[in-house]
This record gives structure tokens, sequence and C-alpha cells, in this order.
């Protein structure tokens, strides 16, 4: 179902590949993640659609991760490389796309942000309560589900009610009544645009990969650790993500295990490719058993530090390597390069993490404020930076906040 509903953008995005690659003639995309005028026609053209559904199908690419945006080019990203090869990178995009459901249908303009923002945070609930009733669910009991949860968020923050207050003995009004109906209607209909549900007759049901999609955020599954002997025998990604349940002490002691059955060559090359993989948490989770390894390693760490993908970790590798302090070793990093590591980061605590610690994990930033690290995220030119930002928004109980965040991740989404 994954493979089917990202079809149309995976077509558009080899469409893109092949007849917009560095020294091909045609233009090009504009810069900003969008496609210019003239090549979403001639994009339509060749495949026989429309320039709106070449721009939808871009969109959806963009959003699934099939293409990246790197400063003031786009270029095929992993998961399209791996598209017919690799279902699981069919997977793991059409999740993203999931994730990002607010930023796939324009939002009601006539509507307070704050307002979308509760919605946006509210529908983890409505999801949950659409998989657990397994069919069909009305629109009114949702509504019904959705203001309750809404009305939870404000009184959480001490909230006083939108509009005039009642007079002594009479009953307090509704604050989510009346706003909060075409809102849920925006929110049904983007979910089900990304393939998570159907909406239709006044009610809406999950389908088999939005159902599965959320029993996992529900349960949070995990890869189970291995054994050292199953790890032995495992290629690198595999042993890490056998090891990312672990703690510090136990994954080394598999790293160990893991290293002692290879050649300090291929242990250290296959490490390394798995870094540069599209999952974060294995990025960082290779340079922890390069530090296994130590000084043999140290020749090719040094040489993947002019890799911009590895370039963070490889630095503070090096200077940990040097003798620098570990909790001092992250100076050597350029204030881009730290936020880079940030935004990387961030994307592995998202992927595998809770909602609560990527929370915890903007104390981690560099930047004095809020602001200041929005627009350095956006500056950056991370990959992952929309799903990141959509991720944080979601997660954060501060409105106003999450509106910034979400508007970040909009303005990156659409180039602004």
């Amino acid at each position: 179902m994954a493979r089917s509903g990202l079809a149309p953008a995976a077509r558009v995005a080899h469409w893109a590949d092949a007849a917009l690659r560095p020294g091909r003639e045609g233009p090009n995309p504009d810069g900003k993640g969008t496609l210019s005028r003239a090549t979403a026609e001639r994009a339509a053209a060749d495949l026989g659609l429309t320039p709106a559904q070449v721009r939808a199908d871009w969109d959806t690419a963009r959003l699934a991760g099939l293409v990246e945006v790197h400063g003031d080019s786009a270029r095929p990203g992993w998961r399209l490389r791996a598209w017919n090869r690799d279902d699981s990178a069919v997977l793991r995009g059409w999740v993203a796309l999931f994730d990002a459901w607010s930023l796939a249908c324009p939002e009601p303009a006539d509507h307070e942000p704050a307002a979308v923002a509760e919605v946006v945070s509210a529908m983890p609930q409505v999801l949950s309560f659409l998989q657990l009733s397994a069919g069909p669910v009305p629109v009114e009991q949702l509504l019904d589900l959705l203001e309750q949860r809404v009305t939870e968020l404000r009184t959480e923050r001490c909230e006083i009610p939108y509009g005039p207050q009642p007079e002594p003995g009479q009953d307090l009004p509704d604050p989510a009544d009346a706003p909060l109906a075409p809102l849920l209607d925006w929110a049904l209909r983007a979910l089900a645009s990304v393939g998570a549900l159907t909406y239709g007759d006044a009610q809406a049901t999950l389908t088999p990969l939005g159902s599965w999609a959320v029993w996992v955020k529900l349960e949070q599954i995990c890869v189970a650790a291995q054994s050292p002997a199953g790890n032995i025998e495992q290629g690198a990604e595999d042993m890490l993500r056998g090891c990312a349940q672990l703690r510090p002490n136990a994954a080394r002691a598999e790293y160990r295990a893991w290293l002692a059955a290879r050649t300090v060559s291929s242990a250290v090359t296959e490490l390394l490719d798995a870094a540069r993989g599209e999952d974060a948490l294995l990025r960082g989770l290779a340079f922890e058993a390069l530090r296994v390894v130590g000084a043999p390693a140290e020749p090719d760490v040094r040489a993947v530090a002019e890799e911009s993908t590895l370039r963070p970790y490889a630095l503070l590798w090096l200077a940990e390597h040097d003798g620098a302090d570990p909790e001092e070793a992250h100076l050597v990093l350029t204030r881009e390069e730290a936020t880079w590591l940030w935004v990387d980061t961030a994307a592995a605590v998202s992927d595998h993490g809770d909602a609560p610690l990527l929370v915890r994990h903007l104390e981690s930033a560099v930047q004095p404020t809020v602001p200041a690290l929005l627009d350095e995220v956006r500056a950056v030119g991370h990959p992952r930076t929309v799903q990141v930002l959509v991720a944080l928004a979601a997660a954060h109980p501060d409105p106003a906040l999450a509106k910034a965040v979400r508007r970040a991740a909009f303005q990156v989404h659409t180039g602004g």
C-alpha cells in the first residue's frame, strides 16, 4: 500500500533525477525545493500529467524524503535510490509523509493559528480511538473526542476560555464547539490525502496502513536487542540496530565482540557505510562503535570529515581521540555544524524516541532562543528539517511555541 500510494510521487522524482541532472539541458528546480513553472510544464508534457498534478506529486516526494533539498538545490533522496530494492525504505518514506500530514493540505485560513495547533496536538488521540475502534467511526463521535481533548489541553495550561465570561451561576460556554468542526474536517481530509484513512459519508476509517502506523507509534515498537552471538553474524547496520536499546556498557561489549570477528579495515568500512545511511540514530551509533575501534580508525575518520553528512560526527570523534574533554569536544564545531548535528540528532529522537525526549532536546541547542534556533535550522539545509520541526511542533505542550515551529516547518517546506 505504501508503494502504490507513493508511486506518483516516485514517478515525478525519478523523472527529475533523469531529466534535471547537472549537465542536462532544461530547467532545474528553482532553488527553494519547489519546481519552476517551466520545469512543471516540461514534466507534465513528458509524463502525461497536468502541471498541478506534477506539483502535487513533487510536494509529496519532498515530504516523503524521496527528494531532499540541500541549500539551493534538490536531489534524489536515499529512499528514491532504494525504491526498487528495499520495501522498508518505501514504508519509512510513507511514515515520514504520515508524520507530516498537517502540511499535506493547506490549513483553513479563517481560523486562529492557536486553534489549528491545538487540533494538530489533539489528533493523536483521535487516531488512537480510530485504531482501537477497528472500523468506521462517525465524525460526530470524533468531534466529541476532539473537543474533550482540546479542552484538556487548555485546562492543562490553565487557560481562560475565549470570549465573554459568564455571569455567576451561568454555565461556562464550550470553547471548542463551533470552531473545531471545520478544523476536524481539514485534519481528516489531510490524513486521507496521505493514505492514513478514508473519509466520507460523515465517517472515517483507518486504512490498514494507517492502523499499522498508529499501532507502531502507540506501542513504540523497537528492534529487540540481539545476543552477542547473533550480532557477530550481522552486518554493521543490523548490528547497530540490535544494540540500539542496550545500555552504553552493554552496547560497547557488543561492539567489541562484533569487531573481534572482523579485520579493522573491513569493520571500519562497514561502520562508515552504515553512518552514511538515512537513519540518524545509526549514524550516531556507528561513531560510538568507532570509538571502541580507537586509533586504527583515525585515517578513515579523518578522511570522511570532508563529507557534509558525517563531518560533525567525525570532528567530535577526532577531538576526543586527540585528548579533548568529551564535555568540551563540541567546541570544535562551527555554529552551522553544531546546528546540523542538532537537527540530525533530533531526527534520531523523532524516529526512535518519545515526545518528551524530543522536547528536552531543545535544551541542547547552541542558540540562546527558540526563534534563533529556528532561523539557523531553516538555513542549515538538513534534509530532515521539515520532519523534525513537524514532530517537535506536535510534541511541544506550549501552543505558541508549537505554532512558531509549525510555521518554520511550513516555510522550509514551501521554500519561504
